[in-house]
């Protein structure tokens, strides 16, 4: 038995370390695995945090300091060109994983009338979204994200599944998606906020790679809701600073949207969740008001998006991802993602993360990533071609 049936909430780098054992790397190991940006942290993030150093010695108000959550409203406003009330509507987050987790409390209490919740899951998904439905003691129903849906779970299957609808407390949605990189447009995140209405339950929309993007800019869960009703109701966003300011290291991230949601999750947080520190709050207000080093952010990943283009071509099903900085390869010809990572490993030292460990395997339908293996091209533009052109190499 794989490690990845084991338990849907199985660690995907405990999966890689065992399936990898003792087993020597071929050439000088280059790590593809994990989402850890390596680009450069803006170069005025220490000198900020430390004009707020004493706040160390406080404790940190936990919705968020006024500075933060206007500088978060006044972004938001920049970047979808919507309005969002700082004080009823924004709260600060100790990185947005903290959030995604601690969420699922307060979206299983307002429904208090379920006697099964379900949370629902893309499938492959982040596995914080299992473990946070898991512990709140809800069902997590995994839904396929297939290459002829775009990568993200099929809205008409769902709209027909009224049961399954009735008993959601909750729904994950990821965009830009990981693995993926595609992107959810408008019309797809309206419709599926729709259904959040209809059922009366909340849209949780994972944002954490909107920055990272390489034509346009991709649609976002708060102008769609705005600009097309009106309204925040139903709805919570999450983003964080780790992939827009290279900076996962920081923990500082935020959650917007639906005003009584936000007031409840506000009221468990102050009980149950860690605050982010005075001072890395100051620095976030300064993140979230500068836009030059997350331009030159993006063009580090265009770069690399281009070598991708150049190294792969038309091989493994690849696409240029829309979003985030992952590659999403389909290895079915060399035995499956699990077979491709060992390949790769012992042929030419390159660590990948098999889509197997991203994934929840049911037998009731297909398997959305055993075939696959995901790449975070997460360091600079000569280790990533370098590690392209051996994957190449290797699987020519």
């Amino acid at each position: 038995m794989s490690l990845a049936s084991q338990s849907v909430i199985q660690s995907p780098w405990d999966g890689i370390r065992a399936l990898l054992g003792t087993t020597e790397p071929g050439d000088t190991p280059i790590d593809l695995t994990i989402g850890e940006p390596r680009h450069p942290m803006p170069d005025f993030l220490m000198a900020t945090m430390a004009e707020a150093a004493s706040g160390f010695g406080q404790y940190p108000p936990i919705r968020g300091t006024d500075a933060l959550r206007t500088a978060i409203s006044s972004w938001i406003k920049r970047r979808y060109d919507v309005v969002v009330d700082p004080d009823a509507s924004i709260l600060a987050l100790n990185g947005s994983r903290e959030g995604l987790y601690s969420a699922v409390v307060p979206a299983v209490e307002r429904r208090s009338d379920i006697e099964r919740p379900a949370v629902l899951v893309p499938n492959p998904f982040y596995q914080c979204y299992a473990a946070a439905a898991i512990a709140a003691g809800t069902e997590p129903v995994f839904l396929p994200a297939l290459r002829d849906t775009n990568f993200l779970p099929c809205l008409d299957t769902l709209e027909a599944n009224t049961l399954l609808l009735e008993r959601t407390v909750a729904f994950y949605l990821c965009s830009p998606a990981n693995p993926q990189g595609t992107l959810a447009d408008v019309a797809y995140i309206e419709r599926a906020l729709n259904l959040a209405r209809r059922y009366n339950f909340i849209l949780f929309a994972d944002e954490c790679y909107s920055e990272i993007y390489d034509s346009a800019p991709p649609a976002g869960g708060l102008e769609t809701a705005l600009k097309k009703t009106g309204s925040l109701e139903n709805l919570i966003v999450f983003n964080s600073l780790s992939k827009r300011s290279n900076l996962p290291g920081l923990r500082s991230g935020f959650c917007a949207g639906d005003p009584d949601f936000i007031e409840h999750f506000a009221r468990f947080r102050n009980v149950t969740c860690p605050q982010v520190p005075t001072p890395i709050q100051h620095a976030s207000a300064a993140l979230w008001s500068d836009e030059v080093h997350v331009e030159a952010n993006r063009a580090l990943y265009r770069a690399k998006f281009d070598a991708s283009d150049r190294i792969i071509g038309q091989r493994y099903g690849y696409q240029r991802p829309g979003g985030a900085f992952f590659l999403w390869l389909d290895m079915a010809q060399f035995g499956g993602s699990e077979a491709a990572a060992v390949t790769l490993w012992k042929g030419c030292g390159v660590k990948v993360l098999p889509g197997a460990y991203l994934c929840h395997r049911s037998v009731e339908g297909p398997d959305p990533g055993s075939d696959f293996i995901r790449l975070a091209l997460v360091h600079d533009i000569d280790v990533t071609e370098a590690a392209l052109t051996r994957l190449v190499t290797q699987l020519s």
